[in-house]
């Protein structure tokens, strides 16, 4: 299989599943867990839990007042119930209700985050990226400042920006359309999956475009077709990357199935974010390379 020659079939999917993304983020946006926004944490143990679903705890909190609570069931039966930030009075009254309804409560833990300190960790999140980002491009950029020719130091640079917005953006997209339809919050694990897929895809991207300069260094002097030593090049890390990732696949898999439903969707961006990363690595960060290069020689004539 020729990438190249196939290259805006590969950029043509990535490009539908983008904006995609980027729809269902500016139409249903990221619903913000207790960490991001405010609120109270709050972690139970029923007498009858065993018998006790999910809809069951929620039914009896909307009927004291809290109709925007969350509530999810942990794999050892405690239940991990996310409410706004509410009064000690409050507390006792809900506490007191799920006494009556379900038996003996057992209180794990009580915890309120208020909105202050949620934007303060929603900046430092945002920061984060932006950082690792701004690092990784002048890294990139630095390593491969001894192939200037024919391609540009700066482009490997910004097109490990381009793929890295690629891998973030699909597994945020989802969530989003995830948030809307099944009411999933994001949390700072949210943000920790998006550096893992972060860190994993430009890894494989730089060992794509490792390959590219070696083959570029051993030809110089000489005659050669930049779209074939590209192709090239992908074919000859192909292996390497597609064996990494499925590696990597099978851990989150057996955490996707076996782990605590409490880490499900943590699991699942990265296990998305991976798939997606292995995929810009080869199908899409080569072939935009090579198309902006044409680009730049068709402008320059």
């Amino acid at each position: 299989m020729n990438v190249i020659k196939k290259r805006y079939w590969f950029l043509g999917f990535s490009g539908t599943v983008v904006l995609v993304a980027i729809a269902a983020l500016i139409v249903f946006g990221l619903r913000a867990g207790i960490d991001l926004k405010g609120g109270t944490q709050w972690n139970i143990q029923l007498a009858a839990a065993p018998q006790t679903t999910e809809s069951d705890v929620q039914a009896v909190l909307a009927g004291n007042g809290q109709t925007e609570a969350s509530v999810k069931r942990a794999s050892d039966g405690t239940f991990i119930i996310g409410l706004p930030n509410i009064t000690e009075e409050t507390h006792h009254a809900l506490l007191q209700a799920l006494d009556q309804k379900f038996g003996q409560v057992n209180e794990e833990n009580f915890s309120s985050i208020g909105p202050a300190v949620g934007s303060e960790l929603r900046q430092k999140a945002i920061w984060a990226i932006v950082l690792v980002l701004f690092g990784i491009s002048l890294y990139i950029a630095y390593v491969f400042r001894k192939v200037s020719r024919p391609i540009q130091s700066w482009k490997y640079g910004i097109v490990t920006l381009v793929t890295l917005f690629h891998d973030v953006v699909i597994p945020a997209g989802m969530l989003a359309i995830l948030g809307h339809l099944a009411g999933v919050e994001i949390d700072t694990n949210f943000i920790v999956a998006l550096l893992v897929v972060m860190g994993f895809s430009v890894h494989d991207t730089i060992v794509v475009f490792d390959r590219i300069r070696e083959n570029i260094l051993l030809a110089r002097g000489k005659a050669f077709d930049l779209g074939e030593l590209i192709d090239r090049s992908v074919h000859e890390t192909f292996q390497r990357s597609v064996n990494t990732s499925f590696t990597l696949f099978l851990v989150l898999l057996a955490m996707l199935v076996f782990g605590p439903p409490s880490l499900f969707f943590f699991v699942l961006t990265i296990m998305v974010g991976t798939i997606f990363g292995t995929y810009s690595s080869i199908f899409v960060a080569s072939p935009l390379l090579y198309v902006w290069e044409k680009l730049g020689e068709r402008g320059a004539k």
